[in-house]
């Protein structure tokens, strides 16, 4: 896998396909293989993604004040600039959602679109309760280690009533605890969620290319209304549900899969 370095980091990338480069970021906790297993580039697409800091196979965990979203729409800036690439569509999910839209904002010059998938943030931190448990987590994680402390986990209400409301959504809670390098990078798990894209709602008004934006119901992690907000604030975005993964996890990337295609299809 094809690596590049920046601020002392050693930042792991997926670059596949030929055409219109489409960046598409990974989830709080995952890595290059969330997006490459959700959207299999088309014919005329280049499907680029990148492990963020503290994140898969990007190494060293580095100074833990640059583990926020501005500072990962920073690298991937960077990696354009390393693969040459002057503009490109930019899209994420859950975190990487929040990491394109702060990209969006921040470096227009750069964009010609933009794909938001089951966005968890807004413009502020992530929701309270979800704040909540990532807090959790690390807490258990940094007084138990990962093996005692996914048992504590797994018998807490927190994560009862997330598996009653979407399994699908606790067990990628429980996944925090599997990480390889969960003890290692637990800090993400403490300073992501109180980040923020940006904080103004007024400001995406000045978004101004082709966006998509996806959501599913039941996912109390990643809330629908979240997505229909974006939608409604971005100058005419598009917005399309998804199937749930607690329904079908085969649908949910069929619907991934169908939809940014068509998106791109009749914008690029």
């Amino acid at each position: 896998m094809p690596h590049f370095s920046r601020d002392g980091l050693n930042f792991h990338y997926r670059d596949e396909g030929v055409g219109q480069p489409f960046f598409f970021q990974h989830g709080l906790g995952g890595d290059v293989n969330q997006p490459f297993g959700l959207f299999t580039p088309p014919a005329g697409v280049r499907l680029v993604a990148f492990d963020c800091r503290a994140h898969g196979q990007t190494r060293p965990l580095g100074d833990i004040d640059k583990i926020g979203l501005a500072s990962f729409a920073d690298d991937l800036r960077a990696l354009m600039d390393q693969l040459a690439l002057g503009r490109a569509i930019i899209g994420g999910i859950s975190m990487g959602a929040a990491v394109a839209l702060n990209f969006a904002l921040r470096f227009p010059d750069r964009l010609t679109g933009l794909v938001l998938s089951r966005p968890a943030w807004l413009n502020g931190p992530m929701e309270p309760t979800s704040v909540r448990v990532s807090s959790y987590i690390a807490q258990l994680i940094r007084q138990y280690g990962v093996k005692a402390g996914l048992s504590k986990f797994k018998t807490s209400d927190i994560y009862l009533e997330t598996m009653r409301l979407s399994p699908d959504s606790a067990n990628s809670l429980a996944g925090q605890f599997e990480n390889p390098r969960a003890e290692e990078t637990v800090v993400k798990l403490e300073r992501l969620p109180l980040d923020a894209p940006n904080l103004d709602r007024a400001e995406w008004k000045k978004i101004k290319v082709p966006t998509l934006v996806l959501a599913n119901r039941q996912d109390p992690v990643h809330p629908f209304e979240y997505g229909e907000i974006l939608a409604s604030e971005i100058p005419d975005a598009e917005f399309r549900e998804i199937t749930a993964k607690s329904v079908s996890k085969d649908r949910h990337a069929r619907d991934v899969q169908s939809f940014i295609e068509t998106f791109l299809g009749e914008h690029f």
